[in-house]
């Protein structure tokens, strides 16, 4: 059964404008922070089974103004046009995540139910960003929601810088091997190799890397 639920009409004014204070005995409406505002409209499943447990999660999801989309049973594999994903820890659940191994799709929130002992080393094969655990409060949901969300993030990025290192070293490793060959080939020093390969990027408005990677395709085609 699916369900999408959105909280977009209707909302209480608690919801609207943040928790309540108390200021000199009479309590005011506080302003939401930036942090409470980054969660606003983040597409979030919600994969559990439908109690009051699971009615609670989405109802506090609710209240941060999330696109709560419910599902259950768990699918064959769990979606990942989401921004983050609340699903029932099960022992199968690795299986699920269609990015194991691989970069994650949604931050992950795992559901301990708490009926049985906690399998640690299956939380580590989910590599989940965050466990929720059973009954949610408002700041236990508001909390794990805005930590998975940072650090999905913040791996993204690291991935992202790993990436670009990765091309990095790719590149460095074929302009000398290039160098190399033109060093040889044409009997030139390494500068005048480097200064041909920068030349010929410039004229054909590349990369250095990329006239590397076309001289040393060309050899290894040609050998």
């Amino acid at each position: 059964m699916q369900e999408t639920v959105d909280m977009r009409n209707g909302r209480d004014k608690i919801g609207q404008a943040g928790a309540p204070r108390r200021d000199g005995g009479v309590f005011t409406q506080s302003s939401p922070s930036s942090a409470t505002k980054s969660l606003w409209d983040l597409k979030v499943a919600v994969i559990v089974d439908r109690d009051d447990d699971g009615e609670r999660l989405v109802r506090e999801l609710q209240r941060l103004r999330c696109q709560v989309h419910h599902e259950w049973p768990i699918p064959p594999q769990i979606p990942v046009h989401y921004d983050a994903v609340f699903c029932t820890l099960s022992a199968d659940l690795p299986q699920r995540l269609p990015w194991i191994p691989g970069e994650p799709g949604a931050a992950l929130v795992v559901i301990d139910r708490g009926d049985s002992p906690l399998d640690l080393k299956l939380l580590h094969n989910c590599a989940a960003h965050g466990v929720l655990h059973y009954p949610t409060t408002t700041r236990s949901v508001q909390a794990v929601l805005s930590l998975a969300r940072s650090h999905f993030l913040y791996e993204r990025r690291l991935r992202g810088r790993i990436d670009k290192l990765d091309e990095s070293l790719r590149t460095m490793r074929s302009v000398e091997r290039a160098k190399s060959l033109l060093m040889r080939v044409k009997n030139i020093t390494e500068e005048e190799a480097y200064n041909y390969l920068r030349r010929q990027a410039m004229e054909r408005r590349v990369t250095i890397g990329a006239v590397a990677s076309a001289i040393v395709d060309s050899y290894d085609l040609l050998s």
